[in-house]
């Protein structure tokens, strides 16, 4: 939720959103209510070129999820996509995502 939050306070974000603090903070307190939140237990090292990606990966594989769908090309690195699929989960961008939706 954290991350969430931060992501949603950008100022470029915002720019294009047009959203306020206190709806950030409603939307943070929606998602509250409904997500079920998952603490993953983090391993060994996957997103070599940048560390701190590797709790959404660990999130992705707690959580039971088909697809991580991210636009950050650290986590189409091979080693990333390797621990992904062995664990039931396949990277992709919003485009791959969108053509497997169709």
């Amino acid at each position: 939720m954290a991350e969430v939050g931060k992501t949603l306070a950008y100022s470029k974000l915002q720019q294009i959103l047009k959203i306020t603090a206190e709806e950030i903070h409603e939307h943070l307190s929606y998602l509250r209510r409904i997500a079920r939140v998952v603490e993953p237990e983090i391993g060994g090292p996957v997103v070599l070129s940048d560390p701190k990606d590797d709790p959404v990966v660990y999130t992705a594989v707690a959580a039971g999820a088909d697809v991580l769908c991210v636009r950050d090309r650290d986590f189409h690195a091979p080693n990333v996509i390797a621990f992904c699929r062995r664990n039931g989960v396949e990277v992709m961008d919003e485009i791959q995502l969108l053509s497997v939706l169709r």
